[in-house]
């Protein structure tokens, strides 16, 4: 996997951060009641996303692994799982920009595996210590989520195993920045994230990606 795809992995989660303050930013910072009251919040703070990225990796290197697969028994697969990567840049940023909540659909999909998983997380609370944190995050890391899932469609068109477990851990990173500060309690970042005009230029960006995305195939194209 080239250095250029690991760095448009870390600016999705980055350009998404807006999302995850949404969805995940609740959780983010009301898990801090799970905390003992005399330890300081950073360390499971740190712990809880420790297990969330981690489970991002492990699910691109599934991912990852699915795709390399497929794309060495068929050879016209890499430009099918490349078109599918692209089409779900764009389905996430018509999503984030509230343009069309088309993802949502897959997200209630994803949501049947999560009612079973869920419930296990609550048997970590109250932390007794960061290892609690960390299971609860990794638990938390398979939430359904549109985001993640338009990631996880990268890593099914990498090379291999390795491949996507590297974009996704890439991509965790990315979403870090927005999750710690609401975590540390930098509330202010809030209406900065949701404003409608930031919204939209995330938006483009991702569009963006898609087109750099989709332009080698079509340039590949011969139209006689």
């Amino acid at each position: 996997m080239s250095d250029l795809n690991l760095i448009t992995a870390f600016l999705i989660g980055l350009a998404g951060g807006v999302h995850c303050i949404g969805m995940c930013g609740g959780i983010a910072s009301a898990f801090s009641f799970a905390i003992p009251k005399d330890a300081s919040p950073t360390g499971y703070i740190l712990a809880y996303n420790f297990g969330r990225i981690s489970s991002y990796t492990i699910a691109g290197a599934i991912t990852g692994y699915i795709g390399s697969i497929t794309s060495s028994s068929i050879a016209t697969t890499l430009p099918i799982l490349n078109i599918i990567s692209a089409s779900f840049l764009i389905l996430l940023a018509l999503y984030i920009s509230d343009w069309w909540k088309g993802l949502s659909a897959l997200e209630r999909m994803g949501g049947y595996l999560w009612r079973r998983i869920q419930p296990y997380s609550k048997k970590l609370i109250p932390f007794k210590h960061p290892g609690y944190a960390i299971g609860y995050g990794a638990i938390w890391g398979w939430l359904p989520c549109g985001l993640v899932y338009s990631a996880l469609t990268w890593s099914l068109a990498s090379t291999s195993a390795t491949s996507g477990a590297l974009f996704m851990l890439m991509f965790g990173l990315g979403t870090f920045p927005a999750l710690i500060a609401t975590s540390l309690g930098a509330s202010f970042l809030v209406p900065i994230f949701q404003h409608p005009m930031l919204r939209t230029l995330i938006a483009l960006i991702l569009f963006t990606f898609a087109i750099f995305l989709l332009l080698p195939i079509f340039q590949g194209i011969k139209v006689i």
